[in-house]
């Protein structure tokens, strides 16, 4: 049964084409350029990737900097609580 595009038993003509009539490409664009070439891309890209970043405005900055160091310092109270509790119930148990 075949369909406008055609059938399982008789693919399409542009399926028919071999791979060998297709040229390999080597490397593609970066096969081109030398190291430096390379290297400047790199940093190219890195400036358009970090223009499209949505930088916080300075009263979001102090309160995302605000709220990491108060949630520092409550972690650094808790494990000081953990450890201390540790450390007595070791005493207790082998001292």
């Amino acid at each position: 049964m075949t369909d406008a595009v055609g059938s399982i038993d008789m693919p399409d003509a542009q399926d028919e084409a071999p791979e060998s009539k297709k040229k390999a490409r080597k490397g593609g664009k970066r096969g081109k350029k030398g190291p430096f070439g390379r290297l400047a891309l790199f940093y190219r890209q890195i400036v358009a990737e970090l223009r499209k970043v949505v930088w916080p405005t300075r009263s979001q900055l102090t309160t995302y900097t605000s709220v990491v160091i108060v949630f520092v310092v409550i972690m650094i109270g808790l494990v000081t609580v953990i450890d201390y509790g540790f450390n007595q119930a070791v005493k207790y148990v082998f001292g």
